[in-house]
């Protein structure tokens, strides 16, 4: 069976297991670092909405029709995407999904007219930063410095004019009746 993309929403029945492991794994890394109520809070900032086109959109990576990793991105101003929720289930890291899923997200940006990317992750996850660093992502903030005391670690990158499609042999895209 081959992997593939679904263009969805978070409401999706396929995203609650990545959005439940998600919302455990940062509860385990931040606690109540960010705010009171912790990841839950944050996984809820966003309405499904923001996630969905003509201005967003919501990404799942299937394997046998199971949700092994995925990611979103928002408008944050008319040239600029958002990306958020960038993850890998836990049983399926250190395979490249990430990076798969980052050249999806950029290759759909640049479908949707999108000349920016912009995105954050938290201080607590150094995989994280490795992926957006060997991925072309800018840093906006010295990699040396006290990342603990910056918290949240910010990224931009140009889009790709043409956006290339990831060299995975198993390379598919599904477009789940989503408009794009």
């Amino acid at each position: 069976m081959r992997d593939y993309f679904v263009y969805t929403t978070s409401t999706d029945p396929r995203a609650s297991v990545m959005l439940a492991e998600l919302t455990q794994e940062y509860d385990a890394r931040y606690g109540k670092l960010f705010s009171p109520g912790g990841a839950a809070e944050e996984m809820q900032r966003y309405p499904p909405a923001t996630f969905a086109p003509p201005h967003g959109n919501f990404l799942l990576l299937l394997r046998q029709g199971q949700a092994i990793a995925g990611g979103a991105f928002k408008r944050l101003d008319e040239h600029t995407a958002e990306f958020k929720r960038i993850w890998t289930h836990s049983q399926f890291r250190r395979q490249g999904l990430a990076g798969l899923v980052l050249q999806e997200l950029e290759a759909q940006c640049q479908r949707q007219g999108y000349r920016q990317i912009y995105l954050t992750t938290g201080c607590r996850q150094p995989e994280a930063v490795g992926l957006y660093l060997r991925h072309g992502y800018q840093a906006q903030f010295d990699p040396a410095g006290d990342l603990e005391a910056l918290r949240t670690l910010p990224f931009t990158k140009a889009v790709p004019r043409q956006a290339s499609v990831p060299s995975h042999p198993a390379y598919v895209t599904e477009l789940a009746g989503i408009a794009v």
